[in-house]
């Protein structure tokens, strides 16, 4: 790793966050998620809040010096959620918004684990820079650090895109598109496969 990034401790979760929700605040598939815009930014950060506290229990959530952006990966043997945390989620988001957005959702975290490939692999979940910080090449820095890391180790690497804006920069770092999910909200997911390196 370069030494602008950092493996993110436990200090750091309500930095990653306000990060993650200030980064898909107006994401194409995690924006509409959230329909009340009002009251979109404190909705969404209840399920980041999950996401990234869960991860923490690997030693593989990255963050900029300052927490300016945070990528989370989750190693082969991991999970994303635990089953108590996965449960749990929907009741979460639904005390926040409502169950109909609560489920909805859910649902589309349930297509995600649907089209997960067999095989072990590491899974880049979550990658945000806050929007305060954009165009800096503080995302992509952190995407090179953890694949780098990776690498060393010989594994692939998956994802899903929400938005396609951000494919091309996924490709330029060995990234392929290996299929799409339709979410229930009509929004296009991009699922990403890279390849072992050796």
């Amino acid at each position: 790793m370069t030494s602008a990034s950092r493996v993110a401790t436990v200090a750091d979760l309500d930095a990653v966050v306000a990060t993650f929700t200030s980064a898909f605040l107006n994401d194409p598939v995690w924006g509409p998620a959230f329909p009340d815009e009002h009251r979109r930014a404190e909705q969404a950060a209840v399920m980041w809040r999950v996401y990234a506290g869960s991860a923490l229990r690997y030693p593989w959530t990255l963050v900029t010096p300052d927490v300016e952006a945070a990528a989370v990966f989750i190693p082969p043997d991991g999970v994303e959620l635990t089953e108590e945390e996965a449960a749990g989620l929907e009741g979460r988001l639904a005390a926040v918004t409502d169950e109909g957005t609560a489920r909805a959702i859910t649902v589309v975290g349930e297509q995600f684990e649907a089209a997960h490939p067999a095989q072990p692999f590491f899974y880049l979940t979550i990658l945000g820079t806050h929007a305060d910080h954009r165009g800096k090449g503080l995302g992509m820095g952190l995407l090179a650090d953890g694949l780098a890391r990776i690498d060393a180790l010989g594994a692939p690497v998956y994802l899903e895109s929400t938005n396609p804006a951000n494919n091309r920069r996924y490709e330029s770092v060995g990234f392929a598109a290996r299929d799409e999910i339709l979410t229930p909200g009509g929004q296009v997911v991009t699922t990403m496969w890279r390849p072992a390196t050796r």
